[in-house]
């Protein structure tokens, strides 16, 4: 059985401003598309835990953050990043 996969609208505007200046925007691409495949079909193997219920899945160029919801099975994308650019610094207020 899949899971859902849901790009919550702050990930999908990071994602947005990485593709806008990529020097390679069909590998980001095909990176976004096969992210989707694999927290589709496998999202408590992708990755790595990084804390609490957050993992972290690497597909070059990027590197994104997701939780998973077995209960309602989806997965959300929390954040992503370009590998080269590695993680943003933290906010807070």
């Amino acid at each position: 059985m899949t899971y859902l996969v849901i790009w919550i609208p702050e990930a999908l505007q990071e994602l947005a401003a990485i593709w806008l200046v990529a020097s390679d925007r069909n590998a980001v691409t095909t990176a976004t598309h096969e992210i989707d495949l694999v927290l589709e079909l496998f999202p408590n193997s992708a990755g790595k835990t990084v804390f609490a219920t957050v993992r972290e899945y690497a597909r070059s160029p990027l590197v994104v953050e997701f939780e998973v919801d077995d209960v309602n099975r989806r997965v959300y994308v929390i954040s992503v990043w370009g590998i080269a650019h590695g993680r943003p610094p933290l906010t807070g207020n």
